[in-house]
């Protein structure tokens, strides 16, 4: 019987493009790293890219040990009402941040831009070009970018208190009172 399609890739090429990904945004940052120069940098075609991680976004995923991808996490915002899309930003956001593993690469990765400049460059690139466009889409004001900027501050800010500064009260609470808080305000952010 005969093989079709691409054969696949050296058992090494995927950890190769890692390297390279983490190697072209630790160093030029999320805008100005392509796919096209991680391919170069990782000596395979870029076809490999899209094949491995769909994406620039999913590379970058991948890469910084991100558990999820925001275009798919947050995917249908735009066709919910404000309301179902302030307590679904907010669910979401708080379902990973209680999760050990997508919790500890968060907060890894905040961290590291704490103390990091280069981290830092990295993490709001990618939070400005992915992030605030998606929940920025929920708005339908001039400023949408600068109220998405509010709920992600507001977002990382409940995460920190709740699972760094281990603010008892926040702590201790459920995810479910949590958001019956914090939706309202993020519907207002974005009204």
């Amino acid at each position: 019987m005969t093989r079709t399609g691409r054969r696949p890739g050296a058992p090494h090429t995927r950890e190769a493009i890692m390297t390279a990904a983490r190697r072209c945004f630790g160093t030029s940052g999320y805008e100005a790293t392509s796919l096209r120069r991680v391919a170069d940098e990782a000596g395979v075609d870029p076809a490999l890219l899209i094949h491995y991680f769909g994406s620039k976004e999913g590379l970058f995923t991948a890469a910084m040990g991100l558990p999820f991808r925001p275009s798919e996490l947050f995917a249908g915002l735009p066709e919910m009402t404000l309301p179902e899309a302030a307590r679904t930003i907010a669910g979401l956001f708080l379902r990973l941040a209680d999760g050990d593993d997508s919790r500890n690469a968060m907060l890894a990765l905040v961290r590291s831009a704490v103390s990091n400049e280069r981290a830092a460059a990295m993490l709001r690139e990618f939070v400005t070009e992915e992030l605030l466009t998606i929940i920025g889409g929920v708005s339908t004001r001039a400023d949408a970018r600068m109220r998405a900027s509010l709920v992600a501050a507001q977002l990382i800010g409940v995460a920190m208190l709740r699972h760094v500064v281990k603010i008892e009260t926040l702590a201790d609470a459920s995810p479910d009172e949590i958001v019956a808080l914090v939706a309202p305000v993020i519907e207002q952010y974005l009204r």
